[in-house]
């Protein structure tokens, strides 16, 4: 079988889609071959763009790199709005699976065709989109979704949401859950000069407002509340948070460190009293998981995939109540035995996230996507 995945969300910055596209393709890649020709897979990585060139990272050694001097906005526009150029122009190789990252189809010309959703929350408010998320996913993804072979989610939660929003029934969807990072648990919580950390790109989904709001509120309370870290890309619409930093009383208090790189992020967390993720809707949560992975507790919102990321491992809360945020906070920075409790069921739940496993169940819907093709030619 020769499978294509548009690896253009992991081309440049790895966060959230581009950081699960790259481990799932290097997980692909490990799978151990079968005893026929039935477990045989050749995985080819396409990418395009104008500036950027794409090179194999040496964990993916093994796939066939694509890479095409195309602009993204207009092979998008293109595949969203014409369906054309079919895939197999753009890469001169006979395809058996043509794998989407995003909701919208890739045009092939007879390849079975995945689509992944993560999420749906561009459905429910387009005006927190960008780009051609918000002009071609709203209108564009239940149609794809339903036309596809193949459906892959990262969550049950996502999968029900498909189930209800595009009538599609739950066993049509594959769910693949991330995996965990291969790193080692911390030995020790930090001490004085550890921090309060969120993770995650600056845009209106995530509720960064909402985490500002909560943290005044304890700076209001009490003199000993560590600093706050953001880690993340800033979008345009966090403009008014970042002059929210500049001036009393988040000044000096709340510093902004932009994108991290993979090679940084386990260092990020191991300095860190707490990872707080107030998002309104994650259609997985991948920052909670690599902070369980690490042993750091994890406060997060009780809406989306992230109860079912954290189990009974972190607190819960009301994304829309700040002061249920700075609750949460507050518990853990004032009872060590219940925030290195938490931290300890925390790791206990991360291992059971695999990316072996994830490429597994992505293996099998590939199968179940040409079998789906063929009886529909």
């Amino acid at each position: 079988m020769r499978a294509l995945i548009d690896y253009r969300p992991a081309l440049r910055e790895r966060s959230g889609v581009g950081e699960y596209t790259y481990e799932l393709a290097r997980a692909l890649l490990s799978l151990p071959a079968g005893p026929g020709p039935e477990r045989a897979l050749e995985l080819v990585l396409f990418s395009s763009s104008w500036k950027d060139r794409f090179a194999l990272p040496p964990a993916l050694g093994k796939a066939t790199a694509v890479d095409r001097r195309v602009p993204v906005s207009v092979l998008n526009f293109a595949w969203h709005r014409t369906e054309w150029p079919p895939i197999e122009r753009l890469v001169s190789l006979r395809l058996d699976v043509v794998h989407s990252p995003h909701p919208l189809l890739i045009p092939s010309r007879g390849a079975a065709r995945i689509v992944t959703i993560h999420d749906l929350y561009f459905l429910a408010h387009p005006e927190r989109a960008r780009a051609e998320i918000r002009r071609d996913y709203p209108v564009l993804a239940r149609a794809h979704a339903r036309r596809a072979d193949g459906l892959v989610t990262s969550s049950l939660f996502t999968a029900r949401e498909i189930e209800r929003q595009f009538d599609i029934p739950l066993e049509r969807i594959t769910v693949c859950p991330a995996g965990a990072p291969p790193w080692p648990a911390r030995e020790a919580p930090p001490g004085a000069d550890g921090y309060l950390l969120f993770f995650g790109t600056l845009e209106p989904r995530k509720n960064v407002g909402g985490l500002l709001d909560a943290y005044e509120m304890l700076l209001a309370k009490r003199g000993d509340v560590p600093p706050l870290v953001l880690a993340g890309q800033a979008t345009a619409a966090a403009g008014e948070w970042l002059e929210r930093l500049a001036r009393p009383p988040l000044e000096g208090f709340v510093r902004h460190l932009g994108y991290v790189d993979p090679a940084s992020r386990r260092a990020l967390y191991e300095g860190a009293r707490m990872l707080i993720q107030p998002s309104f809707e994650e259609g997985f949560g991948m920052t909670a998981l690599e902070a369980m992975t690490v042993g750091v507790p994890v406060v997060a919102a009780n809406r989306g995939a992230l109860p079912e990321v954290l189990g009974d491992a972190g607190a819960l809360v009301d994304p829309d109540e700040p002061a249920a945020i700075a609750g949460a906070i507050e518990r853990f920075l004032d009872d060590d035995a219940l925030a290195s409790a938490s931290a300890a069921k925390g790791v206990l739940r991360a291992a059971q996230f695999s990316w072996t496993t994830t490429a597994e169940r992505v293996y099998l819907a590939y199968l179940r996507a040409v079998e789906h093709r063929c009886a529909s030619a």
